[in-house]
């Protein structure tokens, strides 16, 4: 009903921008529709697409029906539930989480309420696709980060309602990437697309500067001026495939040349090996500002809001896809405070490279 909508919307912090209203609108029209909503929702990394993905949840539980969030990461998800989990407390709505990591006993009682319809929210990773999840209606899923899915993956949620044949859940995904239009229509025929394209009042554009690598050193400088002024920094070391250990060396070392430079800033490492809860850990102290500069390999490219960051050096950004240069420096200019992205490149830069840095 409008009346729990405009509960939740006055007890946001913020007001929803005009195109966060319009498309929240397209939604809302096509979930009273009787065919599956099928759409693609495109907005820059912090436009404000969960909170419009919150309102058309809600709409759709206040149907009566149980909404699935699936998030690439379970860092990701951990986060998305926290947000809803304050967002929806408050309107009496049930959210869940459900993730590989947690504890089994957990994770059966997260089965229990999913099955029983008590959790009407269920936040979780593609954990939510496996054979032991049974909704009782699944009415919608949100799918966060599109592109880390598959298309089996997705249709494997097209089956989970086997229980009501004639019934097929709406599916709403969301990408920060930016698609061309015409790519986006051949590449994504049975969508709709809503693009979210201003940014929410007080946000700077963020800007992006590129660096040959030898240039190292000057960049310390400018690391020194960002912490002075009490802001923070984020250094990326990109995740390598074909080898993991080569790419923790060079977290590594980065983390103890940074450690011995700046001396009077603390300096914190994280990577994809160190247990969740250490992780946890140390994204809280960077969160809480104890920690000034962080040196991450690539797990930091989704979902972590830390307005205090000012800084992203990226090293070795030519090897990086257009969509996680864009999510990675998503995660600074999320505050008021303009902002500064680095890609470093190494010598031998090739021209596709070059025009995507």
């Amino acid at each position: 009903s409008d009346t729990m909508q405009q509960k939740f919307l006055n007890n946001l912090e913020f007001q929803l921008t005009n195109q966060q209203q319009s498309v929240f609108l397209e939604i809302k029209n096509d979930l009273k529709q009787s065919y599956p909503m099928y759409r693609l929702l495109q907005g820059d990394v912090g436009s404000g697409k969960t909170v419009v993905a919150a309102m058309a949840a809600l709409q759709a539980i206040n149907s009566g029906f149980q909404v699935a969030f699936m998030s690439p990461t379970e860092i990701l998800a951990e986060q998305h539930f926290e947000k809803l989990t304050s967002w929806f407390t408050k309107l009496g709505i049930n959210v869940e989480l459900l993730i590989g990591g947690m504890k089994s006993q957990l994770k059966e009682k997260s089965y229990e309420k999913i099955k029983s319809g008590e959790a009407n929210l269920i936040v979780g990773t593609h954990a939510l696709i496996q054979e032991k999840v049974d909704f009782k209606f699944i009415g919608f899923y949100i799918i966060d980060e599109q592109h880390r899915f598959g298309v089996k993956q997705r249709l494997a949620l097209r089956k989970k309602s086997e229980l009501n044949k004639d019934f097929e859940p709406h599916q709403l995904m969301m990408s920060a990437t930016p698609i061309p239009r015409t790519l986006a229509m051949s590449y994504f025929a049975d969508m709709d697309i809503s693009i979210i394209n201003e940014m929410p009042p007080g946000r700077k554009t963020i800007a992006t500067k590129v660096f040959s690598s030898e240039k190292r050193n000057q960049i310390l400088d400018t690391i020194n001026q960002h912490c002075a002024n009490g802001n923070q920094v984020y250094w990326v070391c990109p995740l390598i495939e074909e080898s993991e250990t080569l790419q923790l060396e060079t977290a590594e070392q980065t983390f103890k040349d940074l450690s011995d430079y700046f001396l009077n800033h603390k300096v914190g490492l994280i990577h994809g090996r160190l247990p969740s809860n250490k992780k946890k850990e140390i994204m809280e102290s960077f969160k809480n500002n104890e920690i000034k500069i962080i040196v991450a390999t690539t797990v930091i490219e989704v979902g972590v809001d830390v307005p205090n960051a000012t800084l992203m050096v990226i090293e070795n950004a030519e090897r990086m896809g257009l969509s996680q240069l864009h999510q990675l420096r998503g995660r600074i200019g999320r505050g008021d405070k303009k902002s500064i992205c680095i890609l470093l490149y190494q010598k031998k830069l090739s021209d596709i490279a070059k025009q995507r840095l």
